[in-house]
């Protein structure tokens, strides 16, 4: 099955932040942040369904080198990315944020 890749708007303030960190410790080191969490997504449409279920309808997915998850539905044949997030993160607070995202 092919599956398409949708992010809500809001997961693009969620790269940003991590991009801006990121490039402030290391020059160079927020380019390899994106090129991670684009590689990461990408990684999800070949086989969603390998990753479980956390919390409802979302799985996540963690990225290589840097402590962020991928959190994410699928429906159907889309993959809905809600947000990019630290995992030092309370569960909780990331549970709720989830929530309040619109589709």
């Amino acid at each position: 099955m092919t599956y398409t890749l949708r992010f809500l708007p809001e997961v693009e303030d969620d790269i940003i932040s991590g991009y801006i960190w990121y490039e402030a410790k290391s020059r160079g080191l927020g380019e390899d942040f994106l090129r991670m969490f684009y590689a990461s997504a990408n990684e999800i449409t070949r086989n969603p369904l390998l990753y479980h279920k956390v919390y409802l309808d979302f799985c996540r997915r963690l990225l290589r080198r840097f402590p962020y998850a991928i959190y994410f539905t699928v429906e159907n044949s889309q993959i809905i990315v809600f947000g990019l997030f630290h995992c030092a993160r309370n569960p909780q607070a990331v549970n709720a944020i989830l929530q309040n995202r619109e589709k």
